[in-house]
């Protein structure tokens, strides 16, 4: 007789069992980025507190808003972006205390004779006086343009030279004695090379009421002590005796021009020289 079955136990199969073959997997889809509008502003608030970071590194003296900015890095977004809108402020007046700078203005006595030379010479290349650029001073005396003894008379006005008169008067010296401004005036002109006359410079004054300018030519070479635009006083020291342009030998050749109209320098220095 067969042993009574356990009903109570599940009866083993029989059957061969099958080995389980491997789940066809479903390939997954790459993860889509959330977007988070709110990223993108934390981002923009953190690199716009960089930047002033570094604006107020770089101009010290300039960013008075440095530290507030540099603060922002350990504040929460809202914190920051109101700190970039700050930085962004500062920068706008930075820019504009460094606007006016930009307009040229002199103020060294270099920088206001350099500017006055230039007012001159753009007003003389215009063809319009002297005195529409520099205030010319009354003159109230006059002195010789060269030291007593220093010199012997030439040529004078009127003498004979091809193809016109002397014009001027010549005070014959060693080359390298010293020039003197006749009376106080205006240079209006000063150069290396004028014509026949060679180192040259030309003084406006007025005086009696009447707009006279003086020249002083053949002068020595890089001894001009006046630019265009200067104004000098009489007896003030101008430049050397020298032999440049048409000349025999060195002199000094002075000339007097009233209202622009050439006259003797000898009547007129002994008229008024006193």
């Amino acid at each position: 007789m067969e042993p009574p079955r356990d009903s109570t136990k599940p009866r083993e199969s029989t059957k061969p069992r099958r080995r389980a073959t491997p789940a066809a997997t479903t390939p997954r889809r790459p993860i889509q980025p959330t977007h988070r509008p709110w990223a993108k502003t934390k981002a923009l608030g953190a690199a716009l507190a960089v930047g002033a970071m570094i604006t107020g590194v770089a101009l010290p003296s300039l960013g008075p808003s440095a530290d507030s900015v540099a603060a922002t890095t350990a504040a929460s977004t809202s914190a920051a972006l109101e700190e970039a809108a700050q930085s962004y402020s500062s920068t706008d007046e930075i820019r504009a205390e460094i606007a006016p700078r930009g307009n040229f203005s002199a103020t060294t006595p270099t920088e206001i004779d350099e500017t006055r030379s230039r007012t001159v010479a753009a007003a003389l290349a215009a063809g319009m006086p002297l005195g529409s650029a520099v205030e010319i001073p009354i003159a109230h005396q006059v002195v010789m343009p060269m030291a007593a003894g220093a010199y012997s008379f030439t040529d004078g006005f009127g003498a004979s030279r091809p193809g016109r008169s002397h014009l001027g008067q010549d005070f014959a010296a060693p080359v390298g004695s010293p020039i003197n401004a006749a009376m106080d005036g205006c240079v209006s002109r000063s150069t290396e090379s004028f014509e026949g006359y060679g180192v040259t410079i030309q003084i406006e004054s007025v005086i009696d009421g009447e707009a006279v300018s003086t020249a002083y030519s053949h002068m020595n070479y890089g001894t001009r002590a006046v630019e265009v635009g200067d104004c000098v006083t009489a007896g003030q020291y101008i430049g050397d005796v020298g032999s440049t342009g048409y000349v025999f030998g060195s002199c000094l050749h002075f000339e007097v021009h009233i209202d622009s109209v050439p006259v003797d320098p000898m009547s007129w220095l002994t008229e008024h020289v006193g």
